[in-house]
């Protein structure tokens, strides 16, 4: 009644604490307009505290597992003083997880403020009790034992802390690094108690308070004695102490036990080290020490180091597996292990195994029968991520409640019990599982067949093994011999010869995957137990059945030949069409310089005017330099070329370019692929390819030679070939793959030659589903590697991290993270998904990319039909069309739309014609025949004379708009 007054009286405080200062039931209006305005801002807090709060609250009636909304729920509630709310969210997330050291600590320090009466000092008891069952804290039993002093003065007082100090030390009092402080917390218990014991100065005591005395003497020698034992950390201040202590020398064997115990933490002390220098979660650390001690082999000990390792890993299923399992075969104790399975399903409710070792452990220590019911019906609802985790759950149980049934009998309720369990199970997988993952996770149907066997072998009821089985068989396992060859083992077993016969004969006619094993299968049959005529039966079914498949498989062997034959007819033909293609390419864009130069006697104006400066391909990434020289080329095009700029870094680079011209091309060495890499993505702006690159790649081993490929220009192309003197220098160099290159991730790939390997993949990442790597989606573009590191590690141990980039080197907004194993990447998926970073919500799940679908053949021809044709043009007009590209470029800015009443820039000798034309041997055109009756005349070749006159004759008749633009753009574009 009282703790019900005080929380009534806490909540009516609260309630006229948040009256406005205006209302009437506060006392009157605020003294001046400052306090008011406090006042207001105070209000709007609290009002966005309360709507968070609902909130908060309502996400939880939805998701209660939702470990971050409790967290959060928490701590407005504490801020916000709502005592009954806040004990009542504590209450239900205990239920739900084991709460950390940090929760229970604040937990019991708000409780203990209101416990007054000894009612609710056994409330904060019971809570402590519950405290120290979900982790070992030595914080925890310290604050314990320190609040059981307080009620010395109650019956039974001094024994009841003596109980607590003794539990705790041990659970704790091994603890090297903060075990001490519980010693020494005892000691002055004991200590305190000696004092009230003494008699008053100048009496003499009684026979009964010397007995006391020393009694109580004894007790703090023993424990001085107990911790001079144990390594813990400043051993040598506590035996100073209680050398100064005893009135007495310390004996013999105290100072032994004390010397061992020294040497013992000697060898403790590089692992204690260890976990102080690491990082968060010190799994290898920890797992060092756990080896350490389980090679002394002291039960205690391994408990304890188990115990503070989950204390900081208590997401790390596979460590919970390997401490449960330590405690399964060694320590054998039921409070012990039944309490360490519970706290891991608690913690990593997602993880199957968990779970199974739990009800295997329960039936082991003869857990009754509903408990063990009851908590597999919580494994059920614990949320596992993968179908099969159902199956395996749904195994184990049937297998306990097998063991139950005693098949001596013909009908029991063990039997009818584990009957409907194994149909439970079938339609459980089928609509709950299958509803949520799209799959029964059994397609096999191993729980089917397991209750075919136990119906056969066990309870002797082959008709209703043999409808198990009919039923497995009409879920699309009919095709498979496996299949039916474990048919036809238990009918052979428990069952008849009919049945076996008619069993194969119906595999033969079924099976499409080995049809030739069930068919040897039947004839052996037939062979050892049947009669003539069942022997004709089987040889005439077999070999009709297998002339069937052999007849098949010849068809689908020559339609596959076939599909390859006409792939690789497609193949040459593409590399036939590219080779073409490449060589007509060559024949119409020669060298302008060279043409010029062998033109000059036609027209020396032309090809003086420009053999010193050639225009140079603009690249992407290109400084403004060669937009400006672009310039002065094309206006020189029509006989005003600008001054030379000598002094400007684009005629300084272009100088360069000119001349590698003259360098003569290495080819690859094929037969140096083993110790060659090649490497791409580099930039086109790169100054020195060749010393850059021997800088990067030196540290891998000593190189032989870089060779980079450069134009017919000159300008560096962005890839290169890597040659090192030994092969082992070249794997290596692989490792520098996606190095941030001058601003863009270098590819450092093996140099193969796809010709001959043409599976041959240079992405080194997997493309099938990965179970311990997350594929993480919607990061913000500024997010770093070592920002969504400090965001992961906290659900596992990250092995590695991987941000997608462009070629250009700019994140995509996607990662890839790799985990120690699946079950921290599923931990991580279930706390990640949703999350905010940097104010976008990601989205996180298992990494198992899509197949890359190729185009059919329907989209393939639709794209073809609505490719627009490219203009052809002949080797004597490649230097006007490449003036022509230049303009649209630069004058792409004004055509963002073209209306209706928009002229066309483009002169018409150029455009594109509606009706097909054949190309010439010049690039001129001819009449098509359907138009023209007269044999075609041969086209008069032209020279570069003509063809200026010609080209000059077109500008001047329709192209006077185009000069201006053109001047217009390369004056104002940049």
């Amino acid at each position: 009644m009282a703790a019900a007054g005080a929380e009534a009286a806490a909540v009516a405080a609260e309630e006229e604490k948040r009256l406005p200062e205006g209302d009437p039931e506060s006392g009157g209006d605020s003294e001046d307009e400052g306090d008011s305005d406090s006042s207001g801002d105070g209000e709007d807090e609290e009002k966005e505290n309360e709507a968070e709060i609902q909130r908060l609250e309502e996400q939880l009636s939805i998701n209660a597992f939702d470990y971050n909304c409790h967290l959060d729920l928490i701590k407005l509630l504490r801020q916000e003083g709502e005592l009954v709310k806040l004990r009542r969210a504590r209450q239900k997330m205990s239920e739900l997880f084991p709460l950390t050291e940090e929760i229970w600590l604040d937990w019991l320090k708000d409780e203990i403020k209101m416990a007054s009466e000894s009612s609710e000092r056994e409330k904060v008891y019971e809570l402590f009790e519950r405290a120290v069952k979900d982790y070992i804290c030595p914080e925890i039993w310290l604050e314990y034992a320190q609040y059981s002093i307080g009620g010395i003065g109650q019956e039974g007082g001094i024994e009841k802390v003596r109980s607590i100090f003794e539990r705790a030390l041990t659970a704790v009092g091994l603890h090297v690094t903060k075990g001490t402080a519980l010693w020494e917390a005892y000691r002055e218990f004991e200590n305190a108690i000696l004092e009230t014991a003494q008699p008053a100065p100048g009496s003499v005591p009684s026979p009964e308070q010397q007995q006391m005395l020393c009694s109580q003497l004894e007790k703090i020698h023993t424990l001085f004695r107990r911790q001079l034992g144990i390594p813990l950390l400043d051993m040598e201040a506590s035996y100073a102490e209680y050398e100064e202590w005893s009135e007495d020398p310390i004996p013999e064997t105290i100072l032994k036990n004390y010397k061992k115990a020294l040497q013992q933490l000697e060898k403790c002390k590089p692992y204690e080290e260890a976990l102080l220098g690491a990082e968060t979660p010190k799994l290898a650390e920890y797992q060092a020490y756990i080896d350490f001690e389980m090679k002394a082999g002291d039960p205690a000990r391994i408990q304890l180091i188990y115990e503070r390792a989950l204390a900081e890993n208590c997401l790390v299923p596979d460590l919970w597996a390997r401490y449960n399992q330590y405690l399964d075969r060694q320590l054998k104790v039921k409070e012990l292990v039944l309490s360490a399975h519970d706290r891991a399903v608690r913690n990593c409710p997602w993880t199957v195994g968990l779970w199974i070792r739990y009800l295997l452990a329960m039936e082991r220590h003869r857990v009754d029968h509903g408990i063990i019911s009851e908590m597999f019906e919580k494994a059920l609802n614990a949320g596992f991520i993968q179908a099969t985790d159902y199956v395996e759950i749904w195994q184990a149980y049937l297998d306990y409640l097998r063991r139950r049934v005693d098949f001596t009998q013909d009908s029991s309720k063990e039997l009818e019990e584990l009957r409907s369990a194994f149909a439970r199970a079938v339609e459980y997988l089928k609509q709950e599982v299958e509803e949520r993952f799209s799959e029964s996770g059994d397609p096999s149907c191993t729980i089917m067949q397991n209750w075919a066997r136990v119906e056969a072998r066990l309870c002797n009821n082959m008709q209703k093994a043999r409808e198990l089985w009919d039923n497995i068989m009409t879920k699309g396992n009919a095709k498979y011999a496996n299949m039916w060859l474990e048919y036809y083992n238990l009918e052979r077993a428990h069952g008849d010869t009919q049945h076996c016969r008619k069993a194969l004969h119906r595999a033969v006619q079924c099976t499409s995957d080995y049809p030739e094993h069930v068919c040897e299968v039947l004839l052996t049959l037939e062979r050892i137990e049947g009669t003539l005529e069942d022997w004709d039966a089987a040889v005439q079914k077999t070999e009709n059945r297998l002339a069937r498949v052999n007849e098949q498989r010849a068809k689908a062997a020559e339609k596959e030949a076939a599909l390859a034959k006409q792939e690789e007819e497609k193949a040459e033909q593409r590399k036939q069409a590219r080779a073409e293609k490449k060589a007509s390419k060559k024949a119409k864009k020669p060298r302008i310089g060279d043409k010029r130069k062998a033109d000059d006697d036609d027209e020396g104006e032309w090809g003086q005017e420009e053999e010193a400066e050639q225009p140079s391909k603009r690249h992407k990434g290109d400084g403004d330099g060669v937009l400006e020289e672009d310039m002065e080329v094309e206006m020189g095009l029509f006989g005003r070329s600008g001054p030379e700029k000598p002094d400007h870094p684009a005629n300084q680079k272009e100088k360069a370019s000119t001349s590698r011209k003259d360098i003569p091309k290495v080819l690859h060495d094929s037969t140096k692929d083993n110790v060659t890499v090649f490497v791409s993505n580099l930039s086109y702006n790169m100054a020195d390819p060749e010393g850059k690159l021997k800088e990067l790649f030196e540290s891998c081993g000593e190189v032989a030679e870089i060779r980079p490929v450069f134009s017919n220009k000159g300008t560096f192309r962005g890839y290169c070939y890597v040659e090192f003197k030994e092969e082992k220098s070249a794997l290596q160099a692989l490792g520098l793959d996606r190095k941030v290159v001058e601003g863009r991730p270098m590819f450092v790939s093996p140099c193969v030659d796809k010709n001959k390997n043409p599976d041959f993949k240079v992405f080194r990442y997997s493309t099938t589903l990965e179970k311990h790597k997350l594929f993480i989606s919607g990061l913000p573009f500024s997010c770093t590697k070592e920002e969504l590191e400090d965001v992961c590690k906290a659900h596992g141990n990250v092995k590695d991290i991987r941000l997608v980039t462009n070629r250009a080197g700019k994140p995509k907004g996607l990662a890839y993270v790799e985990y120690e194993n699946e079950a921290q990447a599923s931990q991580a998926v279930l706390k990640m998904d949703g999350l905010t970073v940097k104010e976008h919500v990601i989205k996180v799940a298992i990494s198992n990319p899509p197949l890359r679908k190729l185009p059919d053949k329907a989209e393939a021809g639709r794209a073809a039909q609505f490719a627009v044709p490219r203009q052809i043009y002949g080797a004597e007009n490649s230097m006007f069309k490449e003036h022509w590209e230049i303009f649209k470029r630069r004058f792409s800015f004004c055509r963002r739309g073209k209306g209706r009443t928009q002229l066309s820039m483009m002169p018409r000798a150029l455009q594109r014609q509606s009706n097909p034309v054949a190309k010439a041997e010049n690039g001129m055109v001819q009449n098509s025949p359907a138009t023209s009756s007269e044999p075609p005349e041969e086209p008069k070749k032209m020279s570069n004379a003509d063809f200026a006159k010609m080209l000059l004759k077109k500008v001047l008749k329709c192209g006077f708009l185009f000069i201006l633009a053109l001047y217009y753009t390369n004056k104002h574009a940049l």
